[in-house]
C-alpha cells in the first residue's frame, strides 16, 4: 500500500527550470509533491513548448504570487527563416516556404524598429477570447477572427547567433509580449518570412534563470536539500522600496492597523521587528496602510 503523503506548512519561491512538454501547472504539480508543499502557485504560464523560468510559489509566498504577472520578461528565442507557419511555432502548418538571402547586416538593420513601444497583433493560436472562445479553439476549427494591436515594449533585442537560416535573439520585452508575432513580424520585415523553433525564458521581474534548478536536480535531491534552493519569500517583492517598522508601529501594522509614516505614496514591503509583515501602501494621508499581511517569517 502507498504511504499516505503529509502535507506541510512550505513557505518560499522556487525558481523552476522548467523543461519543454511539460505544462506550467504540471510542472507546479510535481515540484509541489516534492516538497510537500500544502499550497502552490505559480506566477504567470510559460507555454508547454517553452523552457526556463518558471517562478512557482509556496505557502505565504502565493498571496504574492499574482504580483510578477505584470512583470518584465526576458527570453532567448531561436527563429528558422525563410518558413512561415499558421501559428507562428514549429507546431503549426508551413503556409510559405522563401529563400533566405539576408546576412547578419540586414538583421541588425531591422531589428530597431522592433524595439521600443510597437504594436502587436494577438496571434489565433492563444488563449485571449472572443465572445467567450479561446481563440486557439477557433484556429483549430479554421476560423480566423480579426484581433486589434495592443501596445507591448521591447526593451532590448540583440542577436545571439546566426547561421544560414537559423537566428537566435535575447529579448527583454513587457508582459503580453507575443514571442512568437515578433518572431514572424521580423522574417516579414527581412523579406523572407520565419518562425519561432525554440523558446526559453531566463528572467522575470528581478528573478533570473541562473539561480534556477531542473525538475531532474530536483528529483535527486532530498527533502531538506530541496528546502535550501527556495528564495524567501520577499524574493518576489524586491522591485518595492522596504519600509521598516518596530515596536508599537509593527505591531499595529500586523494587526492590520495603519500606521502614521512619512514618505512617497506607493506601494512597498513592510518588515516588522526585522521579518517580513506584509505589503503596505503609503497613502497621501501620512498613513501605512496594511494591504496584504503573511504570517510572521523568519
Amino acid at each position: 500500500m502507498q504511504k499516505k503523503r503529509t502535507w506541510k506548512q512550505v513557505d518560499g519561491v522556487l525558481l523552476f527550470d522548467k523543461p519543454v512538454g511539460l505544462s506550467s501547472n504540471d510542472a507546479l504539480q510535481k515540484a509541489r509533491r516534492l516538497f510537500s508543499a500544502a499550497k502552490g502557485g505559480h506566477t504567470g504560464t510559460l507555454d508547454p513548448l517553452a523552457s526556463g523560468l518558471l517562478p512557482l510559489c509556496f505557502g505565504e509566498a502565493t498571496k504574492f504570487s499574482a504580483d510578477l504577472l505584470d512583470a518584465d520578461k526576458v527570453y532567448e528565442a531561436t527563429l528558422q527563416l525563410g518558413v512561415t507557419t499558421d501559428s507562428g511555432d514549429a507546431e503549426g502548418a508551413v503556409l510559405a516556404t522563401r529563400p533566405v538571402t539576408v546576412g547578419e547586416a540586414d538583421i541588425l538593420a531591422a531589428l530597431p524598429r522592433f524595439r521600443g513601444d510597437i504594436l502587436q497583433v494577438p496571434p489565433m493560436h492563444s488563449a485571449l477570447k472572443k465572445d467567450g472562445r479561446p481563440l486557439y479553439e477557433l484556429a483549430r476549427q479554421g476560423i480566423e477572427v480579426e484581433r486589434a494591436a495592443r501596445p507591448v515594449t521591447i526593451h532590448a533585442l540583440e542577436v545571439l547567433s546566426f547561421t544560414g537560416e537559423s537566428l537566435s535573439l535575447r529579448v527583454s520585452c513587457s508582459k503580453g509580449t507575443y514571442i512568437r508575432v515578433l518572431a514572424a513580424d521580423l522574417g516579414e520585415a527581412l523579406g523572407c518570412g520565419a518562425h519561432l523553433t525554440a523558446l526559453r525564458r531566463t528572467g522575470v521581474g528581478n528573478l533570473d534563470l541562473a539561480r534556477g534548478i531542473s525538475l531532474a536536480a530536483l528529483e535527486a535531491l532530498s527533502e531538506e536539500e530541496r528546502l535550501a534552493w527556495l528564495q524567501p519569500v520577499d524574493a518576489l517583492l524586491q522591485s518595492l522600496p522596504a519600509v521598516h517598522l518596530d515596536g508599537a508601529g509593527a505591531q499595529r501594522f500586523r494587526h492590520g492597523n495603519a500606521v502614521p509614516l512619512a514618505g512617497a505614496a506607493g506601494k512597498c514591503r513592510v518588515y516588522a521587528d526585522g521579518r517580513l509583515a506584509g505589503v503596505g501602501e503609503l497613502g497621501s494621508d501620512g498613513q501605512l496602510w496594511p494591504k496584504r499581511l503573511v504570517q510572521l517569517l523568519a
